[in-house]
């Protein structure tokens, strides 16, 4: 059968993505696009109520996941997350709200219309879907805002994004859109090229049956591989950018310890049945009213399966 013509990527850039796990595409969002989502981002921050907030805060260290209604019902929702160094101890806020969220999700995708515009109907998203060939029919989900406030904008240990979107097979694919530039300073992501090559899933975020989050481990401890070691590849991003990542690529930010954000937009694509499965224990979970929106018309009749076994 013939190899079908690629859309929009070349061919030494979709060879890229799948020996490094993650490729960046320069100026993928036009100038507009960007401004529209970066204004429509600081109308959210101006406009969202702190009075009737529950104080959700959000953190990335592996012993304190939140797992509070607020966070497990978001998935169709707009809702706000708080940095961890935002609220003192009495509860109350140390800082303006706008300098205050740590994330803004993760339904942004289906219930705005500025980031649905960008995400399910975008077709150049598309095009880059169908040249990828990583799904056969992809749908979306866990889309956010990702802030990094100045000062406080926490590092983001090592991590791989399928442990958070489980599927089996593992199948999570990250779209990331910067909206500001992004620097070593202000918190840039950085990437161990391969790793998801050699780096299986171990573990999995899951809801907890008393309540709450945790991970469930998928290979005992004892058993599990060793994180493959190398160097990180940091990847400064200009606004419009796009970078794909892979689900089992390793990859990190530091703390933003500059005077700026790092705004930026992120959502999430996994497989369909009858492709994966997406059980009941991944702590978002679609609502009877709003199930997971698929990308493509026609699913990609052929797949290159890339990752560890």
């Amino acid at each position: 059968m013939a190899e079908r013509r690629l859309e929009y990527l070349t061919p030494e850039q979709v060879d890229q993505f799948r020996a490094d796990g993650y490729l960046r595409l320069p100026c993928f969002l036009e100038p507009d696009e960007v401004e529209a989502l970066l204004t429509r981002t600081k109308q959210l921050l101006d406009s969202f109520s702190i009075e009737d907030h529950p104080l959700t805060k959000f953190t990335t260290g592996e012993d304190n996941h939140v797992g509070d209604e607020y966070f497990l019902t978001s998935g169709d929702k707009i809702r706000f997350f708080l940095e961890e160094d935002a609220v003192d101890k009495d509860g109350r806020l140390n800082r303006p709200k706008q300098r205050a969220v740590n994330k803004i999700g993760h339904g942004l995708h289906e219930q705005d219309e500025v980031f649905r515009k960008v995400t399910l109907e975008n077709e150049k998203i598309k095009s880059v879907v169908r040249d990828l060939r990583f799904h056969h029919d992809p749908v979306a989900l866990q889309s956010m805002i990702i802030c990094k406030q100045p000062q406080i904008g926490g590092e983001v240990p090592e991590h791989n994004d399928s442990t958070f979107l489980y599927t089996n097979p593992p199948s999570a694919l990250g779209f990331w859109i910067p909206l500001e530039k992004c620097t070593p300073e202000n918190g840039a992501l950085s990437f161990l090229p391969g790793s998801h090559l050699t780096a299986p899933i171990t573990k999995r975020f899951v809801r907890l049956p008393g309540g709450g989050t945790g991970f469930e481990q998928l290979i005992p401890p004892e058993d599990a591989p060793k994180n493959p070691e190398g160097k990180y590849v940091l990847e400064a991003c200009m606004p419009g950018d796009l970078v794909i990542i892979h689900g089992s690529v390793l990859h990190k930010s530091e703390r933003n310890t500059s005077a700026h954000t790092r705004f930026a937009y992120t959502f999430h694509m996994i497989e369909s049945p009858p492709y994966a499965e997406y059980d009941s224990k991944n702590w978002l979970q679609p609502a009877p009213e709003t199930p997971f929106p698929h990308i493509l018309n026609t699913p990609n009749p052929t797949v290159v399966p890339i990752g560890a076994a």
